[in-house]
């Protein structure tokens, strides 16, 4: 290992040293080496971040763990967004009793905000259906001072029950929030008021719609609508269309202070007064997009909801709307078009989304844009359009895939057996710093042996060593099976046990 050491060394210049290392056990190396070299020089928390990234991220945990005991050691000040990171990699990993041993011991280091970890492993906990789990551990901590913010864990334990049809118990969360001084925001009424009405409990979503009026809509906020729009679906799906027609009255006249002029009444002999449910829901949405004072906010929510429900055709008509009155869709609008058409299979359509209808509406697509698009096309065994599409934008835009969106790429060309233009891919996230993990680099090097390709498969396995990746044993069996299969080509065989042989161990 040789590296040009600074004069002086500061903690920004070991954090780019470290970073510039595609080794993680060269750049820990580095890392303990700085205090020998330097007798003046102490780790602060920035460096400890950046090393524990780089462990965690290549999936170094017990290298890792002895990072953030070092840390503790050193006491040294640290933010909580270290610990986010332990515990996700942790949860990767499978280890999530660590991850919750890490946070209750988070009272040892030198940290005074624990918000950010505290939300993230309720979150996984939620997510990992250790529901009971995320409960104890909300009781015992919620109330420390070092949790600022209690909000986020709340929405994902109303969620949670939500999903379980126990909107009954989500409510009395919800309720406890006022005696706890924890005020619930837009995302808190989103999700309850869907559990109510999923759960059919129209009166208590009325309710919670009342409430809403006097506390997060009292100046009229155009995102609200979807919440609006969720009970009033449900009142119409539920056979209470007047009701429904009602409500939307007070939502116009309360929820958006609207202005006189636009709280038109419906007409419903249109949709045989009341019979044709779904022709008076379209007749609502419409009326609170244009109830309020029209804006970008109120057509991007009810756009972006609609998408989220599959109901691609009524989306398009607002979006067309939208523009028609001068407004211009955002990416994250096209992204929820896009997931959609990616779910109902029109991968196509979705590419055409991104060529045409972005550029005619002057906007630029996103890295998650791509990724969506990209995800899609490979999941329909299209993978060799997907690597024709990014290479595309790549050179147009000049947007980047990031290391999840190449790793779905790579895995849909081996797939399909296309191991070359796999093994293209991962040399483009070589150059790109794009690092992949063990099973991507198994795959392609598997596949490159079964269409005889053992030099390239060799080279990956290099790659791999010198990134301190260990292989699995079916890579080992799968070069040597190669060998074997096409020992008469002797010169290749010798070429690659050469290799084999003065490889580096891990």
């Amino acid at each position: 290992m040789s590296i040009r050491w600074p004069r002086l060394l500061s903690p920004t210049n070991l954090s780019q040293i470290i970073r510039m290392q595609k080794n993680p056990l060269t750049a820990l190396k580095i890392f303990s080496e700085a205090q020998f070299k330097y007798p003046n020089y102490r780790h602060n928390g920035p460096v400890y971040a950046t090393m524990i990234g780089i462990l965690g991220s290549s999936g170094r945990i017990t290298e890792m763990k002895e990072v953030i005991n070092q840390m503790k050691s050193d006491s040294c000040e640290c933010k909580d967004s270290v610990f986010v990171t332990a515990i996700k990699t942790y949860a990767r990993a499978g280890q999530l009793d660590e991850a919750v041993s890490l946070f209750k011991n988070l009272s040892q280091f030198n940290c005074v905000n624990w918000t950010q970890s505290f939300n993230t492993l309720v979150e996984i906990m939620v997510e990992e259906s250790r529901l009971e789990d995320a409960c104890r551990l909300f009781v015992e901590h919620c109330c420390g001072w070092e949790v600022s913010s209690r909000v986020r864990s709340l929405n994902f334990l109303m969620l949670a029950l939500c999903q379980k049809s126990r909107s009954d118990i989500a409510l009395h969360i919800f309720q406890e929030m006022d005696y706890q001084s924890c005020n619930p925001d837009r995302e808190s009424y989103r999700i309850l008021m869907r559990g109510l009405c999923e759960d059919r409990r129209l009166n208590e979503a009325t309710h919670l719609l009342y409430s809403m009026f006097w506390r997060i809509s009292q100046k009229g906020c155009a995102e609200d609508i979807v919440i609006y729009r969720t009970l009033l679906d449900a009142l119409c799906d539920n056979g209470k269309v007047e009701e429904a027609v009602e409500m939307l009255g007070k939502i116009l006249r309360k929820g958006l202070k609207a202005p006189k002029k636009f709280r038109l009444k419906l007409e419903l002999s249109r949709y045989n007064y009341g019979e044709d449910t779904e022709g008076i829901k379209r007749l609502i949405n419409e009326a609170l997009v244009r109830g309020g004072n029209p804006s970008l906010a109120s057509y991007s929510a009810m756009a972006i909801d609609l998408y989220n429900e599959n109901k691609i055709n009524e989306a398009d008509a607002v979006l067309n709307e939208m523009q028609d009155r001068g407004f211009r869709p955002t990416s994250i609008v096209y992204g929820a078009k896009a997931t959609a058409l990616c779910r109902e299979r029109k991968v196509v359509e979705a590419v055409e989304m991104i060529e045409k209808e972005m550029v005619w509406a002057n906007c630029v697509p996103t890295v998650k844009v791509f990724s969506i698009v990209v995800k899609g096309l490979c999941h329909e065994k299209q993978s060799v359009l997907a690597f024709e599409f990014l290479k595309k934008m790549e050179k147009q835009v000049g947007c980047v895939a990031d290391k999840e969106t190449y790793g779905v790429l790579v895995d849909g060309l081996c797939c399909e057996s296309r191991f070359l233009e796999a093994s293209r891919v991962l040399q483009e996230m070589l150059i790109r710093s794009r690092l992949s993990c063990a099973e991507t680099y198994s795959k392609v090097i598997r596949g490159l042996c079964s269409v005889g390709r053992q030099y390239d498969a060799v080279m990956w396995l290099e790659e791999m060593i010198s990134q301190a990746i260990l292989p699995e044993f079916t890579v080992w069996n799968s070069l040597v099976t190669s060998v074997c299969c096409n020992i008469a080509n002797n010169e290749a065989c010798t070429e690659v046990y050469n290799r084999l042989k003065s490889s580096p161990s891990v």
